[in-house]
């Protein structure tokens, strides 16, 4: 029997993500009506009845970017006015990750405002996963369960021959999470010297590990125009790595990227999730579906149960804290 008091509604970013996650659920996703005038603004109005019912929300933040945080607010302003018991922003791919720190003068923190813009449209609660930057989990007023694909993407490549691979992160940064996941495989771990010269321009200097002869499964949180996955392949390919997988969680694409990975001689396979909508012209891509795993953080955080558990053996920076015993 479908939960009456779990209330599903959509932005136009990924709705058939969204009709996954309420398949799983049980539940009916519930219509939006969103209406633009003609001064160019946007109005929602939702179509199902909100008043004492936790209400979830399901928009990524993926190009047109602006248009679907304005929706999001708009769907989070209308749900508040409909005497929503509580609501919960699902956003598998929060976008303003990247601007995450002050690295520059009179530069302005995104990741930061746009969790203030949430949290003053009314949100209760956020749902997101793998986020760019950790601190930005800080930025949030409210909950924030940030899950992860890690267990996902590890057992697509654990039905694989894995005796020459390689788990390889394009940057230090990345380095903590590819061990998390080179230890899920039972692999060795390397990682690139990355510099960053601009957002589409970066310059991988070196290889830090062994790599000669092996197949790379190179791990990144998110693909945008795939510059950073072009130079470390140069880099592997020098260093005599054999050729590369390529994972992510957030598989935008945009820009060059698939002309670039789909054509490029040492790519064997790039697989991603369903956080953002796939690109139609490259059926080659495999793409696993995170729709369950939110599907039961809703259903957690509606019958106030643990979110964290879900990745207990998976990545201990998510999984419950463990037991500490004192003398």
């Amino acid at each position: 029997m479908p939960d009456r008091n779990i209330v599903v509604f959509s932005g136009s970013a990924h709705r058939p993500l969204a009709k996954a996650i309420c398949h799983d659920l049980e539940v009916p996703l519930s219509s939006v009506e969103m209406t633009r005038f003609s001064n160019d603004c946007l109005q929602a109005q939702l179509q199902a009845n909100c008043r004492q019912r936790d209400v979830f929300i399901v928009q990524p933040l993926v190009p047109p970017t602006q248009e679907h945080l304005m929706e999001l607010l708009l769907m989070i302003d209308a749900a508040r006015g409909a005497s929503a018991g509580s609501i919960t922003a699902v956003i598998p791919f929060y976008a303003y990750a990247r601007s995450d720190k002050k690295d520059a003068s009179r530069i302005s923190i995104g990741g930061r405002l746009v969790a203030d813009m949430l949290a003053t449209a009314g949100v209760h609660r956020v749902i997101t996963m793998t986020l760019h930057a950790p601190q930005v989990h800080g930025f949030f007023s409210v909950p924030v369960d940030q899950l992860t694909a890690l267990g996902i993407l590890a057992d697509h490549f654990l039905a694989q021959d894995l005796s020459d691979a390689v788990v390889v992160s394009p940057d230090f940064g990345n380095a903590k999470t590819a061990t998390q996941f080179s230890r899920l495989l039972g692999l060795n771990v390397a990682a690139g010297n990355k510099r960053r010269l601009a957002d589409d321009r970066v310059v991988i200097d070196s290889i830090v590990g062994d790599v000669v002869g092996k197949r790379a499964i190179v791990l990144d949180d998110e693909i945008a125009t795939g510059g950073s996955i072009i130079e470390l392949l140069d880099r592997l390919g020098d260093q005599g790595c054999t050729d590369a997988a390529i994972a992510c969680t957030h598989g935008l694409f945009v820009g060059k990227a698939v002309e670039r990975l789909r054509d490029h001689p040492m790519i064997s396979e790039v697989v991603t999730t369903d956080t953002v909508p796939a690109p139609a012209n490259w059926p080659e891509l495999k793409v696993r579906t995170v729709a369950g795993l939110f599907a039961e953080a809703i259903a957690r955080i509606h019958a106030g149960e643990s979110v964290s558990s879900l990745f207990d053996g998976v990545d201990p920076s998510l999984g419950p804290p463990q037991a500490k015993l004192f003398e």
